[in-house]
């Protein structure tokens, strides 16, 4: 016999008595007594079946505590709806929070972008701004410095042909002037009152020195050789100065047989200065000043050129140092991680004639040992497998198992798996299949595996 808990969710009960169910009972029935006349004997007592009473009042009892029971699970059940009612919209909430979070911090993110982009786009701006007019000034500052430049050549050119135009004008002023000191002792060493027309030989003599001195600038002035004009005109010159200084001493005082000579070679020598400069000029022969500064500069780029060979040697040899060490670093890392690999190697660089482990011969040796490419191994794809396995679980917001992969010990084939198409793959046994080989599911079973089919097709609905 059975009775009702003392408590039902939570609260105490009254356990109600016998002697009250029986109120709520229709009253039983009495048999139908055949009437017999009265006579003249005691009066009957109604018997009284006890075991049936007992036998109603449990069957009473446990119908009560049934429906008591039935009751309770269906406001335990009602209370667990409730409850996941009440978390479900709680969990809606929540995760309607998070997405407005969310999308207020991408709304939030791409405005800051888009101030990003503009302050940047601004600063980009500027900046080809600020670039342009450096350049317009650096232009306006460029041709005002060729403006400049041109000027100062101009006027640098303009005080050069004033220079040179002087230069010249003295030098001929100067060369006449010798000319008429050197030509009365010249007459009068040719003159004879028998024969007079000999005056005209020094007037020849100097003359014929103009004209070759006029020969050698028309030579410089076309580009043509002038060393035979110049050597002709002082050759002139020194006959001259010979006729002034013999005939000087004989006829005069030394000085001014001195003094006539002297003048008879400084007027040709000073014209052939002139020259001179004219024709280094014009083939743009350097100066003094000019070779001492090239001089230097040839001196001062040799220095500079011996230190940076030297800088780069060093700079070379430490290169170097530094391959090797990273060089030997890098086999010492290889035969403490990869021993197998590395004494292959070593094994296959004496057999090839080498005398370092070459990328070459490192690769070959990777794939005879480990069978895969430097920088690969089994354990490194087990890895990156499993870690594309979690990758693709996160993006699919789903548990990383393996139990759906493949077949499992935990599922028969009849059930589908989740987003996949359902394959009859039972175990393989001798002989062949046919209906009905298969033991039944227990009920339990059966229901399992609806209920399992049933969320697999959800899913793939999803």
């Amino acid at each position: 016999m059975t009775t009702s808990p003392p408590q039902v969710n939570g609260h105490r009960r009254r356990i109600p008595v016998i002697t009250e169910w029986q109120t709520l009972l229709a009253p039983a029935e009495e048999p139908a007594v055949a009437t017999v006349p009265e006579t003249a004997t005691e009066p009957a007592v109604p018997a009284v079946d006890l075991v049936a009473q007992a036998e109603a009042d449990a069957i009473r009892t446990k119908a009560f505590a049934d429906a008591e029971e039935q009751r309770a699970r269906a406001e335990a059940e009602a209370e667990a709806l409730r409850i996941k009612a009440e978390g479900e919209a709680k969990a809606a909430e929540i995760k309607a929070v998070e997405e407005a979070r969310k999308l207020k911090l991408a709304n939030d993110k791409a405005q800051a972008r888009a101030i990003e982009e503009q302050a940047a786009r601004d600063a980009r701006i500027a900046e080809s701004e600020r670039k342009r007019a450096a350049a317009e000034r650096g232009q306006q500052e460029d041709e005002r410095a060729r403006q400049e430049q041109k000027q100062n050549e101009a006027a640098a050119e303009a005080d050069v042909a004033t220079a040179t135009k002087t230069w010249r004008r003295y030098a001929i002023a100067f060369y006449a002037v010798c000319a008429v000191v050197a030509l009365p002792v010249q007459i009068a060493a040719f003159w004879d009152e028998d024969a007079p027309w000999l005056v005209i030989a020094p007037l020849m003599l100097e003359g014929a020195a103009l004209v070759v001195t006029k020969g050698a600038a028309a030579a410089v002035a076309a580009n043509r050789p002038h060393w035979h004009y110049r050597t002709v005109a002082w050759v002139f010159a020194f006959i001259a100065a010979g006729i002034n200084l013999k005939h000087g001493l004989d006829a005069f005082d030394p000085a001014t047989a001195f003094g006539t000579a002297f003048a008879s070679l400084a007027g040709p020598g000073v014209w052939d200065l002139h020259e001179h400069g004219r024709i280094r000029r014009r083939d743009g022969v350097p100066t003094r000043r000019e070779r001492r500064a090239a001089k230097k500069a040839a001196e001062r780029e040799a220095a500079e050129q011996a230190t940076a060979k030297l800088f780069e040697a060093e700079r070379q040899a430490h290169l170097e140092n530094a391959a090797r060490e990273v060089a030997s670093k890098l086999d010492a890392d290889r035969k403490q991680m990869f021993p197998k690999v590395h004494a292959h190697a070593l094994k296959l660089a004496a057999d090839l004639g080498e005398t370092a482990i070459t990328p070459a011969i490192w690769k070959q040796a990777k794939l005879d040992v480990d069978g895969a490419q430097p920088g690969e191994s089994d354990e490194i794809l087990r890895m990156r497998n499993r870690a594309a396995a979690k990758v693709e679980a996160a993006r699919l917001n789903k548990p990383v198992s393996t139990l759906g992969d493949k077949a499992s010990s935990q599922r028969a084939s009849q059930i589908p798996a989740v987003k996949k198409p359902r394959v009859y793959n039972p175990p393989a046994r001798p002989g062949r299949r046919r209906p009905g080989d298969t033991p039944k599911y227990v009920e339990a079973a059966r229901k399992q595996a609806s209920i399992a089919a049933k969320n697999a097709s959800t899913e793939e609905q999803k």
